[in-house]
């Protein structure tokens, strides 16, 4: 297997098992693409075999760097190479000059060679590519979920406009014959887009106003149930974690007094240790059984009829109401509540509601089992020093 070859299974493997999925448009497939896209070039530019797998490893590590950040991912993706061609035992000078041309892939560079102008116009290749679009709405996608900014149709068309006309140039006069054309093409098409997005905006701002408020309104609605949804289900497991705690303490209290105490205290002289004894272990009992209450399911199970369904009186998310339920009558009845955004909102009022009362008996039962617990070691400790020094 050549070095190419290892770089490609090195690259997939790594974007794989460490790449965010966020990354839409960063990932292998546009690195793939950009690695074809360069020996597409190489075939009618003459290039040596050395200098033609140079550019290609340099393209198979250029975006390696986004497995951490975006910023710098150059750079990062630079050591990740040197990394990589240290162990297959390459030289430093070979290892340099790939470095050049990784670096030469970010975006205000200049390339002053003819690697350096395959390796650009393979990483921009795809402003050529009838794909155009498709590949455009991926990184779009990708920069709205790494929080780099959120763009309007009319802002990214524009953007991508600017970019094509006045900010990006073919250098490699294979990528000028055969891809300035079909960029020109894409650039129409953007022109296009923004046409008709300036015919709809004087008929549309008023309702995309609207709309906006409406969106914005929902998601902070919908932000409100995540956040209290996930602090109420955190608050369960603290508490669930606690008890268990408090469950293994007891339990090796409970193992060591009747394995270690308890035989002992048949002896005269340790009746002493009869009290103090039966104490420490009847605190713990009580602790466990409480600790067993606070974490025991408690499904609530109501009673209803078809008409409390169709009058909307049943929370269907709850599965100890709709468990009872035909499929059919549970179904159509789901239908119905997704139709209904406050029919929705008044159901997960409902959820959050008898959730807090489930936390309320739990943290309780809780509350109790520590007072049990500490009470009991207390007293314990009291008595067993009072049996001791009263002998």
């Amino acid at each position: 297997m050549n070095i190419l070859d290892n770089a490609k299974n090195y690259v997939e493997i790594l974007f794989k098992d460490k790449l965010s999925s966020v990354y839409f448009y960063h990932n292998f497939i546009h690195t793939a693409y950009t690695v074809n896209k360069a020996e597409e070039i190489m075939k009618h530019t003459p290039v040596s075999e050395e200098d033609q797998e140079k550019v290609l490893v340099a393209l198979w590590f250029h975006d390696t760097g986004y497995i951490e950040c975006a910023m710098n991912h150059e750079e990062r993706g630079v050591e990740i190479m040197k990394s990589f061609l240290q162990k297959e035992n390459y030289p430093e000078s070979y290892i340099s000059d790939v470095e050049k041309l990784i670096l030469a892939t970010k975006i205000t560079y200049v390339p002053q060679n003819l690697l350096e102008k395959i390796v650009k116009d393979a990483d921009f290749s795809h402003f050529a590519g009838h794909d155009y679009n498709d590949i455009s709405d991926a990184l779009r996608k990708e920069w709205e979920l790494t929080n780099v900014r959120c763009f309007s149709n009319e802002e990214w068309n524009a953007g991508n406009l600017d970019m094509l006309k006045n900010k990006h140039t073919f250098y490699t006069d294979y990528a000028k014959e055969n891809w300035e054309p079909l960029k020109k093409k894409n650039i129409k098409k953007i022109e296009k887009k923004l046409g008709k997005e300036e015919e709809k905006k004087d008929t549309t701002d008023a309702k995309s106003e609207n709309k906006k408020d409406k969106e914005k309104s929902d998601r902070s609605v919908d932000t409100l149930f995540r956040v209290t949804l996930n602090n109420h289900t955190r608050l369960s497991d603290i508490a669930d974690s606690k008890a268990n705690i408090l469950l293994s303490v007891n339990a090796v209290i409970i193992s060591v007094c009747l394995s270690v105490l308890v035989p002992k205290l048949d002896a005269p002289k340790n009746s002493h240790l009869i009290l103090p004894s039966f104490i420490l272990l009847l605190s713990s009992v009580l602790t466990i059984v409480f600790a067993i209450l606070s974490t025991k399911p408690n499904v609530t199970k109501t009673t209803f009829t078809s008409q409390d369904i169709v009058n909307r009186k049943v929370n269907l998310l709850f599965f100890g109401n709709f468990q009872q339920m035909l499929f059919d009558d549970y179904q159509n009845a789901m239908r119905d509540l997704i139709k209904d955004r406050d029919y929705i909102y008044d159901s997960m009022v409902k959820d959050l509601y008898y959730l807090g009362k489930v936390l309320d008996r739990k943290y309780k039962l809780l509350s109790i089992t520590y007072k049990i617990f500490m009470a009991g070691i207390i007293i314990s400790v009291l008595s067993f020093g009072f049996a001791f020094f009263s002998l």
